[in-house]
């Protein structure tokens, strides 16, 4: 396992911070959250297609970069540093992982990744954005034997910007993922606390659909179980995103804040909370990290090799990056929250005002530890794949 990164991930980093830095600042995320177009198509534009981010975990043979789970990580983690508004988790994560379970070497859904990774459509998985892999495969939706779905799907995340649904429903044979067009769909803004990532009730009133056939010996419930997999793995990395500019931005402010004639950041109080809080955001940044790099060694099929240990134990590597998934889903969460949390108190009263941003990573670390998953789901999962006692 390799928890450092590679002179192309750094690349890549830099990149995205670049393109952030000119066009997504705080200031700009705090005026849009304000209108009723919170996602900004401009800054998705250039990110999803120029920088070629959505079809980052495209193969290149169907148009997309070939880029593995720890580019996507990188990423994410730039993103989650300036709680960006545009549908990369949806879009280039949890819609695109659905399909790659599929049967690529049909036209329709090779078709479709190429969309997705050309930045020509945007796409969101069609699940609620609370669902967590080890699921059972959801019911809410059902379909007939003409492909028309009908049934309602709650909190979909990013499906506001979406030009395609990935539908799982449930059809005459079973369980199966079906491509539907977002007009098609009936959409119910939802009030979300994190307003940089908008949340909406999808209504399926005998919507068409076309059935996504699953890849050889593959199910429909395992292309869904890979892409929330992937997901929860990946939103531990925008936690740390968030964390790292939390206390980034906190550590900043108490060297300029004077108070009784000194820095604040002198008194040795605040000088251990912040050593405690950089101690979790290390940590929780080793723990994303070795998911990323583990879910990379799964794609890669790596997941087919053992290593000494894992030999002795019988653990393989596709049961390691599970294992490396629910250590850091569980870890993260609550390290982004504490983050936040630390840095709103200690930015004082300017950190309790609309105009200060820290509000804005207070919520997206809240809404982040509910989504694909609570912490509680994750250790819960843990204690299974780690034989621990409930």
């Amino acid at each position: 396992m390799n928890l450092l990164y590679s002179e192309v991930e750094d690349d890549l980093r830099a990149a995205v911070r670049d393109v952030l830095a000119d066009r997504c600042t705080p200031a700009d995320v705090l005026g849009r959250i304000e209108t009723d177009r919170p996602y900004d198509a401009g800054l998705w534009r250039v990110l999803g297609a120029d920088l070629g981010l959505a079809g980052l975990l495209v193969p290149e043979k169907l148009g997309g970069q070939g880029g593995t789970e720890r580019e996507a990580a990188v990423v994410l983690e730039e993103l989650g540093g300036a709680v960006a508004p545009v549908p990369f988790l949806g879009s280039a994560v949890l819609a695109v992982s659905a399909l790659l379970g599929c049967d690529t070497a049909d036209a329709g859904v090779a078709g479709l990744l190429g969309r997705l990774a050309s930045g020509e459509a945007t796409g969101t998985l069609a699940v609620p954005l609370s669902a967590a892999p080890g699921a059972a495969f959801p019911a809410a939706v059902r379909a007939d034997a003409a492909g028309r779905l009908t049934g309602t799907v709650s909190s979909v995340a990013d499906a506001r910007t979406a030009d395609v649904l990935v539908v799982p429903a449930l059809g005459p044979d079973g369980p199966g993922l079906y491509e539907v067009a977002a007009g098609a769909a009936r959409l119910t803004p939802v009030v979300s606390l994190d307003l940089t990532r908008p949340l909406a009730d999808l209504t399926l009133d005998g919507a068409p659909g076309r059935l996504l056939p699953p890849a050889a010996g593959g199910s429909a419930g395992a292309a869904l179980e890979r892409a929330l997999l992937r997901g929860a793995g990946l939103l531990a990395s925008e936690q740390v995103g968030v964390a790292q500019w939390c206390l980034d931005e906190t550590v900043r402010y108490l060297k300029e804040r004077r108070q009784f004639g000194r820095v604040v950041g002198s008194f040795q109080a605040l000088k251990h909370r912040l050593a405690d809080l950089w101690l979790e955001v290390v940590s929780a940044r080793a723990a994303a990290r070795a998911a990323a790099d583990a879910l990379a060694a799964e794609t890669s099929g790596a997941d087919a090799l053992v290593t000494e240990t894992a030999e002795a134990s019988g653990v393989t590597g596709a049961k390691e990056a599970r294992i490396a998934v629910a250590v850091a889903a569980s870890y993260a969460s609550p390290v982004a929250v504490h983050a936040a949390e630390e840095a709103l108190q200690l930015h004082g009263g300017i950190g309790m005002t609309w105009e200060h941003p820290v509000h804005l990573f207070l919520k997206r670390a809240k809404a982040d530890e509910i989504a694909l998953g609570t912490p509680g789901t994750h250790r819960a999962a843990l204690a299974g794949l780690v034989d621990l006692p409930a």
